[in-house]
């Protein structure tokens, strides 16, 4: 017997509103503490993780929106003529796993793709190097972290 569609097939993906750039802000520190990170961590990557209304109204920002909730976002940001940057992508603790992550990679892509953009680069947290890697990216490098001094994170390349 068939289930239906998995769940991130009802949620709609649509340009962020610089009203819910607060809740964005929310949204990311939830989601990167899902993966045990300590309180200190997490305030030590709060402005990292902070977006404000003029950010999201400059930049490519899109939510998975599943009846009214926000369940995830991505931003998207050109760095060169063929290359963007995944720069950031969240999905609500209770969520992850759901499908929602694969929907917003793939809507990431067909906007870099749109926008003229062959590659996306991906800074990705330890954590979701494994989805990053089921989603096509190859691992290209690391990078350090712009939060933590010292710690170095997995750098990806994904074809658009």
């Amino acid at each position: 017997m068939d289930a239906g569609p998995p769940p991130a097939a009802e949620a709609a993906i649509r340009p962020a509103a610089a009203g819910e750039a607060a809740f964005l802000s929310l949204l990311a520190r939830r989601s990167k503490a899902h993966w045990g990170y300590s309180a200190d961590f997490i305030e030590a990557c709060r402005e990292e993780l902070t977006y404000d209304a003029e950010y999201v109204r400059g930049n490519t920002v899109f939510v998975a929106d599943k009846g009214g909730e926000i369940v995830g976002f991505y931003v998207l940001e050109r760095i060169s003529d063929t290359e963007a940057e995944l720069s950031a992508m969240f999905v609500e603790p209770q969520h992850i796993g759901c499908g929602f992550g694969h929907a917003l990679i793939a809507h990431a892509k067909e906007t870099a793709r749109r926008q003229g953009a062959t590659v996306i680069l991906i800074q990705a947290d330890p954590n979701a190097a494994a989805f990053y890697q089921s989603a096509g990216a190859v691992l290209c490098g690391e990078r350090g972290s712009g939060s933590i001094p010292g710690r170095v994170l997995p750098l990806f390349r994904i074809s658009v």
